[in-house]
């Protein structure tokens, strides 16, 4: 305390001069429009600057949450998407008839390896949030893989980029379908096999799932055709398709459920037994 006494008695003269200065600046302000509308727009341009810093700051720390809330409405919207169907009579609806055959899951990549002979991707959901065994997951652009094995708060995930992976896929405009499968040459490329020859091939296709198995909706987007050659007997093309998906910077993932998987299944298994 005694040091700030000595401080104002110090400063005695300077301190009493900036105080007359800002009654004067007040009385001349407050007596006068112009100088008061200047003081205002002075006033307004700093504190907008600051609100506008301070809002800057305030959306990039919100950009996580709003990522979030974006990733639930485009699982929101792709589960509308896929389970369009123009087969059911809209004239009579059963009650107990839910309409949803797919149910989308938002999901971040934690974990993803593309350089390796059988890579996996680490997600962020597990069994607490209903993920299991041998559902899809896709981004925004593509397919990315096949859920293999589940932990509590976490899923490890077949990428396509794995030697193991055979994921159904078809020509677009064609629906001539074959098997997916990786050569481990580039993560940019990926081979569809057994494509008969009558199949009419166009360099820049578009090569999309077949939704022959109950782990993706047919039509979702794989790449396009970069090249392609005749297999050994000149029975079948190996296609060369060009990811749209970059898998060497996935992060935003879906996770895919087919609601009626279990049932399919069983009457596939009864009836090849």
């Amino acid at each position: 305390m005694q040091q700030i006494i000595n401080f104002i008695i110090r400063n005695k003269a300077f301190l009493l001069y900036l105080l007359l200065f800002s009654i004067a600046m007040v009385f001349t302000i407050q007596s006068h429009s112009y100088h008061k509308s200047k003081f205002i727009n002075s006033a307004n341009f700093l504190t907008g600057g600051i609100y506008k810093s301070v809002n800057d700051i305030n959306e990039y720390v919100n950009l996580k949450t709003q990522n979030e809330i974006l990733q639930e409405e485009n699982s929101n919207l792709k589960s509308i998407l896929f389970n369009q169907t123009d087969t059911i009579n809209k004239t009579f609806i059963d009650s107990s008839y839910s309409g949803i055959f797919y149910k989308f899951y938002p999901a971040i990549v934690f974990k993803n390896s593309y350089s390796l002979s059988n890579n996996v991707l680490l997600i962020n959901k597990g069994k607490k949030d209903s993920i299991r065994q041998d559902f899809g997951v896709i981004s925004s652009k593509g397919i990315v893989g096949i859920i293999d094995n589940t932990s509590n708060k976490y899923a490890t995930v077949i990428s396509i980029l794995n030697t193991t992976s055979r994921i159904s896929a078809k020509l677009k405009k064609s629906n001539h379908f074959g098997s997916l499968v990786w050569n481990t040459k580039s993560p940019e490329f990926i081979q569809l096999t057994e494509i008969p020859k009558i199949a009419p091939l166009t360099k820049g296709d578009t090569v999309v799932t077949s939704g022959r198995s109950t782990i993706f909706p047919k039509n979702i987007p794989i790449g396009i055709i970069d090249s392609y050659q005749l297999d050994a007997a000149e029975n079948f093309y190996t296609i060369h398709v060009k990811l749209f998906n970059d898998m060497t910077s996935i992060e935003h993932v879906y996770i895919i459920e087919n609601k009626d998987a279990e049932e399919l299944n069983t009457l596939i298994n009864n009836t090849n037994e």
